[in-house]
């Protein structure tokens, strides 16, 4: 053999290394790719997903204080009606007081009774407190103590002042009481 072939020889398995190298080397290189496409394909799909779920509490959010707003839109209505309900109150107390009034007495009764209705149909209710309950800070709001008249009314509620009103599930009006000492 001739050098010239020789070196041939030696030169065609280079090449052939060569290209083999080369094609692992762009196999390796389309993995690459490929891997880098399938992680930042992941990376997308968890942020859609938070976005997602994100967008899904802010609606759950926005309908429930939506509904929060509806429940508590005639909230200052209700509260500026209260002093009417109390005057009511304090008619008809003093109304069953005078024998000669009852026909007065059944006429403010019946526009009392009516009032109610309508205000309770539009949520409101009455927080119920009676002598001897105890005070809890919390529920109630206390105006002043006096001596308790017995042991057992010690810390308890002795009398009610004004009623207390809640519109839905939210105390519009603390009771105003007094607490025995």
């Amino acid at each position: 053999m001739s050098k010239k072939n020789k070196n041939k020889e030696v030169e065609e398995p280079q090449l052939e290394d060569t290209a083999t190298a080369t094609a692992e080397t762009e196999q390796k290189e389309e993995r690459s790719a490929e891997e880098q496409l399938q992680n930042q394909l992941v990376l997308e799909k968890d942020k859609f997903m938070r976005l997602f779920a994100e967008f899904e509490n802010y609606k759950k959010r926005t309908t429930k204080e939506r509904i929060e707003l509806f429940k508590t839109a005639s909230q200052d209505l209700m509260v500026s009606m209260l002093p009417v309900l109390d005057d009511f109150e304090r008619a008809l107390a003093h109304i069953e007081d005078d024998k000669e009034a009852e026909e007065l007495r059944k006429g403010v009764l019946l526009i009392y009774n009516k009032l109610i209705t309508t205000l309770e149909q539009k949520g409101l209710s009455k927080i119920e407190v009676r002598q001897g309950d105890t005070f809890n800070a919390d529920d109630h709001e206390a105006i002043t103590q006096i001596p308790a008249p017995s042991e057992d009314l010690k810390g308890k509620i002795i009398d009610v002042v004004e009623h207390g009103y809640k519109l839905g599930e939210k105390v519009i009006r603390f009771p105003k009481v007094v607490i025995g000492q």
